[in-house]
């Protein structure tokens, strides 16, 4: 496989080592590269769940019939998986179980490595085992698990011709680099994979790069027919200029910057010391207390509030994971209550508290105060994010949704069109989100199109769907719709 790569080249970027730069400008949205992973597995507790081959996420999987451990959408996908498989599906069998996925990815890097080398196409910018470890820098609690993770593997992989020092060079690679595949729709984290020359980009907490995934066709040289495939996008998230350095996010941008620093130098093991660190940007925003006619509520209080606000983010977690929603709804109504007179709006603390409240209450079909809690979780998300940043077109989306359901038509279209813009460029038009709001887009334009004519008929139509009336009794709403359709 023969991968595009014109669009950048390696460059030596300092104290960071190698880093990847453009050799043309390059326009918001634009694809700056695409690459198949090297090698990737699915996370164990979706192991069921999800196809071993294109990471989809559906019910009815076909098993393995060998290893009984993989699962595949079908056929195609089990015999397109099968050259990648092989030796796993013999090792499983062996060893009467399968190990974590760090485990199982590590073995796929190390038998690919010595099937086809470190470089398996003629756009891979670098070997994978030339990518850095990390391995000396390692916690003691960190390097206590990969000692685990190494045993495992030799009893998994007992006849491996690679050393014990060369396995623990690719557990630290996978530590340091591996990255975090998406379902489908992009929604949830279904498991884990390596891509070299993603690898080469670095981080800056206010990037020009955002990454997704998506699937893609190319000849296998293998079989000479087309494979589908799961591949990560490059995206540029505004005009990049000609000789600049392309950067990702590691980490999310939505916390203060000495933690993002602690998370970064946890993870990476590296100091950042880009622009948003250096001069603690936004800091002030993420913390934000209530102002009223210039006066701020005390420090003590604010503290108080904050360490009230982290107790109540732990109680919802823990009733959110034991499938309590009607609690986590009450938690979350008195946490905010207590947050109102305090807290700004963009504090982390509150946003956070938003988002779990308009998320849950919309699950429980609560759309009106679902809706005004994600309008107020977008309103802060719009003075920390990056314009087109992913994480704000997907709340976006959701706020527009939940708008839409409530009966909000205007707003809910309003938002709907704010967030197809942004995840144009994010996740780009052949991306299943982006496909999924285009329809939204137009669903709603033609509502709104029926609710200025008619209000009346409009909230008639929807009142009949939200009830489920009988086909007769809203086929006349429907024939008054058409009839104002026409005229119109």
């Amino acid at each position: 496989m023969t991968l595009d790569m014109d669009n950048v080249e390696v460059f030596d970027a300092g104290e960071k080592g190698r880093g990847l730069r453009t050799t043309k400008d390059l326009c918001a949205g634009e694809v700056v590269f695409a690459e198949p992973s090297f090698a990737a597995v699915v996370f164990d507790s979706l192991s069921q769940q999800v196809c071993h081959s294109c990471f989809r996420r559906q019910a009815n999987l076909h098993r393995c019939a060998q290893c009984k451990f993989a699962h595949y959408c079908d056929r195609t996908c089990q015999t397109a998986c099968w050259d990648e498989h092989k030796q796993e599906c013999a090792a499983i069998k062996k060893y009467e179980k399968a190990p974590n996925e760090n485990v199982r990815l590590t073995a796929r890097v190390l038998w690919r490595i010595q099937k086809d080398t470190g470089i398996v196409s003629d756009g891979q910018l670098t070997s994978v085992d030339q990518l850095e470890d990390h391995v000396a820098d390692m916690l003691a609690e960190d390097f206590k698990e990969l000692k685990i993770d190494m045993q495992n593997f030799l009893d998994y992989c007992p006849k491996t011709r690679h050393g014990k020092e060369y396995i623990s060079h690719i557990f630290g690679i996978i530590k340091c680099n591996g990255f975090t595949l998406s379902d489908q729709r992009g929604l949830q984290a279904v498991g884990v994979g390596l891509f070299p020359n993603l690898c080469l980009v670095n981080h800056d907490c206010w990037p020009n790069c955002t990454v997704i995934l998506n699937h893609g066709k190319y000849v296998s040289q293998e079989r000479k027919r087309k494979s589908e495939i799961y591949m990560i996008e490059l995206r540029a998230l505004s005009k990049i200029a000609e000789n600049e350095e392309l950067t990702v996010g590691y980490v999310d941008f939505l916390n203060v910057s000495t933690d993002r620093q602690r998370a970064l130098k946890h993870q990476y093991h590296f100091d950042c010391t880009c622009k948003s660190c250096s001069e603690h940007l936004k800091d002030d925003l993420k913390m934000a207390a209530k102002e009223t006619d210039g006066n701020k509520p005390s420090d003590q209080l604010v503290k108080e509030v904050q360490e009230f606000s982290l107790e109540c983010l732990a109680k919802v977690e823990a009733a959110r994971t034991a499938g309590d929603f009607h609690e986590v709804v009450k938690l979350c109504r008195e946490c905010l209550d207590k947050q109102k007179p305090v807290f700004g709006k963009t504090h982390l603390y509150h946003l956070r508290m938003l988002s779990t409240a308009s998320e849950v209450l919309s699950y429980l079909q609560f759309f009106s105060e679902a809706a005004e809690y994600a309008g107020r979780l977008v309103e802060g998300y719009m003075k920390l994010y990056h314009p087109n940043n992913a994480h704000l077109g997907m709340a976006t989306m959701r706020a527009g949704v939940t708008h839409w359901h409530a009966g909000l038509i205007k707003v809910g279209h309003e938002m709907i069109c704010k967030a197809y813009a942004i995840l144009m460029v994010t996740h780009g038009p052949n991306h299943p989100i982006t496909k999924d709001l285009e329809s939204m887009r137009m669903q709603t334009e033609m509502e709104l199109r029926m609710f200025k004519q008619n209000e009346h008929v409009y909230h008639s139509m929807r009142e009949a769907a939200l009830q489920n009336k009988p086909m007769a009794e809203a086929r006349s709403v429907e024939d008054n719709i058409k009839a104002l359709s026409h005229k119109h």
